[in-house]
């Protein structure tokens, strides 16, 4: 499945965990197709499936089932191994923990990523990034150093910094307050915007979800509703 319009093509996606009778299915069939730059929210009660569904089609969980292509590849048919190389420089990936390492300065969180992708200019290019989102002042500053709202923007230089064709965004603002986390996602939108990124994202918030393209509803596993934003 190469079709270049199509930056995610799920079919008959399914994910159970355990064995035996304590086996538990989690997600159970799965169709879904997004398009290359679009921006997609995921709603949901907790337990729904919405994290569970992001993290297979990022490639951070095999699916138990069905068929999986992002930007072309078929994660389905790879192991953990190749899912992490398949990764790497692809997918790019915002969660509400922010996961700075806490022994780099925020020049050094968003750099590494870029040196592992293989990019020139590393260093360079991670001050460029860190510019973008407000911290071109806070290069050499480690996490501690840092607010909660600092450290998401350190967060998302890093995600975005290797251009990845997507970006998965887990509640990105869940451990911020109200002000400071609309301000990191006005931000968020404004850098996918910017580099034309497609863009799947958790949220609970209906409000926000109707920023993105398209929000879907899950339900017992299930995609419940598909619908165009308000």
């Amino acid at each position: 499945m190469t079709d270049p319009h199509i930056a995610i093509h799920a079919r008959d996606v399914t994910l159970s965990l355990g064995s035996g009778e304590k086996r538990v299915a989690i997600l159970r069939g799965i169709d879904l197709d997004v398009a290359t730059g679009e921006s997609v929210a995921l709603l949901g009660a907790s337990g729904s499936g919405k994290s569970s569904l992001m993290a297979v089609l990022a490639g951070l969980e095999r699916a138990s089932g069905g068929t999986i292509h992002v930007s072309g590849t078929d994660f389905s048919s790879l192991d953990e191994d190749a899912l992490a190389i398949a990764r790497r420089g692809r997918i790019g990936i915002v969660l509400q923990a922010f996961h700075l390492l806490p022994t780099m300065t925020a020049l050094e969180n968003v750099a590494v990523p870029l040196e592992l992708s293989g990019a020139p200019d590393a260093f360079a290019r991670a001050a460029a990034e860190l510019e973008a989102v407000g911290l071109g002042h806070r290069l050499d500053h480690y996490p501690v150093q840092l607010s909660g709202g600092e450290q998401q923007r350190v967060a998302i230089a890093r995600a975005i910094g290797p251009r990845p064709a997507l970006l998965f965004a887990d509640e990105p603002t869940g451990n911020l307050d109200a002000a400071t986390g609309a301000a990191v996602l006005d931000l968020l939108f404004a850098r996918r915007a910017e580099t034309g990124t497609t863009l799947l994202m958790i949220t609970h918030d209906p409000a926000l979800a109707d920023r993105c393209d398209r929000v879907l509803e899950m339900r017992d596993g299930r995609i419940a509703t598909d619908r165009r934003a308000a």
